[in-house]
């Protein structure tokens, strides 16, 4: 069976964990320092706070912006529940604005159209490795007062408008699971543009502590003393899995440069085929491309989803439109509030796309999915 997403894992990568394992720090530690400032240069020099996952970077960037009852968060339905879940857990209401009908990426005339003056985040999803419309999504939030996420757990590496992932919205999520574009095992990050929001970051993920002297309130506690001004959770990142990310990293570009090689050749195996629909780039962007979601046509999907499956080859869909999960429609989000994004859903099927992929396989699947549809 073929996955549709899977980790590379190089003798290189193997040696940077092993070397943890052999020295005397196995969480956070000198591995994960450098992993941030590695993570920070990636994403435009801002903080970089790394996590247990992408949903803790998510907690953790609505956290730190504040974000509890009596909020709005604005965001997509197009996107893993996370997106979603984790304003929800902090108490927000959360507000689903539409995608445009090509990209699956959210419309900010659609985010216009929702917010108010409860709203107090914007959060797009670079839904499969392109970037979202980040300078039209900023004046959006701007005009209310809110501020942007950049759910980026597709589009790590990735560019727009001559900027990189991390420097588009004013806090960028990222995921390092096994099928993202880079991994530490499990883990995450949060990029931050505004210094305090970063230091907030940091400090929820570490339990709330706070360690300068010049901030305490409770004095002449000695050299050991520390403090919790506000609640935090245990949320840090471990040598172990920042060591394998660092060596990842260095990996990226070529990760890069083959992914897109394969998102060519699905997209000219598939150009003029009857009953199927390429992916839409957005201009201006440089994608980090993470899925290949290929559409198929004439409500084929699911006949198409069940056969590619029993020829070994691994398809997926994504995503369910948040709104559709129980947890949701038990509080009222009734299906149709998005037709945009439940008509991309009706037709969504995600194509095996990762870096070890051969030439072989790819045309594997091109060739397994051209005789299903033709």
């Amino acid at each position: 069976m073929l996955p549709y997403g899977r980790q590379s894992i190089s003798e290189a990568d193997i040696a940077a964990v092993t070397a943890v394992l052999r020295g005397d720090w196995l969480t956070t530690g000198p591995a994960v320092t450098a992993f941030e400032e590695a993570v920070s240069q990636l994403a435009g020099g801002h903080r970089a706070v790394s996590c247990t996952s992408g949903t803790a970077a998510l907690h953790i960037a609505y956290a730190a912006l504040g974000v509890g009852p009596g909020d709005e968060v604005v965001t997509t339905p197009m996107t893993f529940v996370a997106t979603a879940s984790s304003a929800a857990l902090l108490g927000a209401k959360v507000v689903f604005a539409d995608v445009d009908a090509d990209t699956a990426l959210l419309d900010p005339a659609a985010a216009a159209a929702v917010t108010t003056e409860r709203t107090k985040v914007i959060a797009a999803v670079d839904y499969a490795g392109q970037a979202a419309d980040y300078s039209a999504l900023q004046a959006v939030a701007d005009a209310v007062g809110a501020r942007t996420v950049a759910d980026a757990a597709h589009s790590v590496g990735g560019r727009a408008d001559g900027r990189p992932v991390g420097d588009l919205a004013d806090v960028t999520t990222m995921s390092f699971f096994p099928t993202k574009n880079l991994t530490t095992g499990e883990g995450g990050a949060v990029v931050c543009k505004d210094p305090a929001v970063a230091q907030w970051a940091h400090e929820f993920h570490f339990i709330g502590l706070v360690r300068d002297p010049e901030r305490f309130e409770i004095a002449d506690e000695g050299p050991w003393h520390q403090e919790v001004h506000e609640y935090g959770v245990n949320y840090r990142l471990t040598d172990l899995g920042a060591a394998l990310g660092l060596s990842q990293l260095a990996r990226l570009e070529g990760f890069k440069q083959r992914r897109a090689e394969i998102t060519a050749r699905y997209n000219a195996a598939f150009a003029g085929a009857d009953g199927l629909r390429t992916p839409v780039q957005r201009a201006g962007v440089d994608p980090m491309w993470h899925l290949y979601p290929v559409r198929v046509l004439d409500g084929r999907r699911r006949e198409v989803f069940e056969a590619m499956r029993a020829a070994g080859i691994g398809v997926q869909v994504n995503y369910i439109p948040v709104y559709w999960h129980p947890v949701f429609a038990r509080q009222g989000y009734r299906r149709g509030l998005c037709p945009n994004a439940e008509a991309f859903y009706a037709e969504e099927l995600s194509l095996p796309l990762y870096p070890d992929l051969t030439d072989n396989d790819v045309d594997r699947v091109i060739d397994t999915l051209l005789r299903l549809v033709g």
